[in-house]
């Protein structure tokens, strides 16, 4: 098949597939008239690629599985190289999930805060005036987050 029934069958575009070529994941194999061809175990590397793309993966991180299907293995996990990328992506998703439990903590405790001080102040009893401790703890939160 050619460039653009590939992409259109695999729900891409001809441009992605040109890059996915130039990166070494997809084979750049031509016809006789020159045009490139593609075969369904072509359309099976890139189904591979867009659905690891979908879960959040980079490409570069695609090419164990690009590269395990390429072996003919029956699918692109079932390489150790595979396997590793998965590791490191849960250790990845951890950490984010861990970062933003501590946010949501904190925003939590921020609002039960600036609940009890609106309930203060409504009852009259407020001897001084809120102050919100958010600020200098969002600074040093988007500078990790940008670590």
């Amino acid at each position: 098949m050619r460039i653009g029934e590939l992409a259109k069958r695999a729900g891409t575009t001809t441009r992605a597939l040109r890059y996915y070529e130039q990166l070494g994941l997809l084979p750049a194999r031509r016809a006789g008239n020159g045009y490139r061809a593609y075969g369904e175990a072509d359309l099976r590397l890139l189904r591979q690629i867009r659905t690891l793309q979908d879960f959040g993966f980079g490409l570069e991180e695609t090419r164990p599985f690009v590269e395990c299907l390429q072996a003919g293995h029956p699918h692109g996990d079932s390489c150790p190289a595979s396997l590793e990328v998965y590791r490191k992506k849960l250790s990845e998703l951890d950490e984010c999930i861990a970062r933003l439990q501590e946010v949501r903590t904190r925003v939590s405790e921020q609002y039960a805060r600036a609940e009890r001080e609106r309930d203060a102040l409504a009852a009259g009893a407020a001897s001084e005036p809120p102050q919100c401790e958010w600020a200098a703890a969002a600074v040093h939160d988007r500078d990790e987050w940008e670590r």
